[in-house]
């Protein structure tokens, strides 16, 4: 098992280092200076300086990647150019809004999914099965930001259960915040939630006709103790690949409900930073997004070998 770990986080720091290389390089490689990108063509002289000081653009590239790769490691992102407070400051008040909403989001998809997945698994063929994939068909076709729209007009507009839009904050309470994102967590809930149903019914159906299946039905379990001791395991695999892509998205590919929503998170600024060209912040909030995807990777394969020793020994 310790192999195996460090294995992983060894895959896990070189991709790192690759991310943060191709980001770094992209945004160095933007045509023109970077300072008359962020201050626009009539910018002064004196203002391109200052601004090229800030940024560190006159020392060499190395010294330039090795101290942003560094601060960002150690919490010292720099100063944004548009909001004049500390990268990290905004970061941090943007992720106390689209950290919950994720795990909120991914929350409902697999309390929905997974049991949907299985109740058509063991139902292949019939009318349930039949039903079911073609609602999930239709909610992977129906684009979150049109559901969103739905929900508002329905439940916010017309019954007043929740608010359209803007996040209450956390200081007025739990449920307050809570009540904030139910509706965005919902329409960013019903698309993947569709997607991890056929998932984990096609992969509990490849697993019912494995032959262990078989024997445990000969030894006397019923059809649902078969079910939930031994097929659902190993269908899990790629249930939690699904899951590791899924909260990736939703973490860093929530922009267009942030916005629906007017919420301000992750999705949010790096928008806004990109429309107001403050590119310190892009940068930032992208490597956090990255590393974010790739530590929620490595859980998920830790998992994977929790799940399936086998792996393990493969190691």
């Amino acid at each position: 098992m310790l192999r195996y770990l460090l294995t992983r986080l060894l895959s896990l720091a070189l991709t790192l280092l690759a991310a943060s290389l191709v980001i770094f390089v992209v945004l160095e490689i933007v045509p023109g200076d970077v300072a008359s990108v962020m201050l626009g063509m009539n910018a002064t002289e004196e203002a391109l300086a200052a601004l090229r000081e800030q940024l560190g653009l006159n020392d060499p590239l190395v010294l330039r990647y090795f101290t942003w790769i560094t601060g960002f490691f150690t919490g010292d992102l720099g100063m944004s150019y548009t909001y004049r407070v500390p990268i990290s400051q905004l970061i941090g008040q943007r992720l106390v809004v689209s950290l919950p909403l994720a795990l909120l989001a991914l929350a409902l998809s697999t309390l929905i999914a997974i049991p949907v997945g299985l109740i058509a698994a063991t139902r292949a063929g019939k009318a349930a099965d039949t039903s079911i994939m073609g609602a999930t068909q239709l909610g992977i076709a129906v684009p979150n930001f049109w559901f969103a729209m739905f929900l508002v007009l329905i439940f916010a507009i017309n019954l007043r259960w929740f608010p359209s839009g803007g996040f209450a904050g956390w200081d007025n309470g739990l449920f307050a915040g809570l009540k904030s994102l139910t509706l965005p967590a919902i329409a960013l809930a019903v698309q993947q939630a569709s997607i991890m149903a056929r998932v984990t019914r096609s992969a509990t159906l490849e697993t019912l006709h494995q032959d262990y299946i078989r024997t445990a039905r000969a030894k006397g379990l019923t059809k649902r103790q078969t079910v939930l001791r031994h097929a659902l395991r190993n269908a899990m695999i790629p249930v939690l690949t699904i899951l590791g892509l899924q909260f990736s998205f939703l973490l860093a590919g929530a922009i267009i409900i942030e916005n629906v929503f007017f919420l301000p998170g992750l999705g949010r600024l790096i928008f806004q930073a990109i429309t107001q060209n403050d590119l310190i912040v892009v940068k930032s909030v992208v490597m956090l997004l990255v590393f974010a995807i790739v530590l929620v990777n490595f859980l998920v394969d830790l998992a994977y070998a929790a799940i399936d020793p086998r792996l393990r020994l493969r190691t």
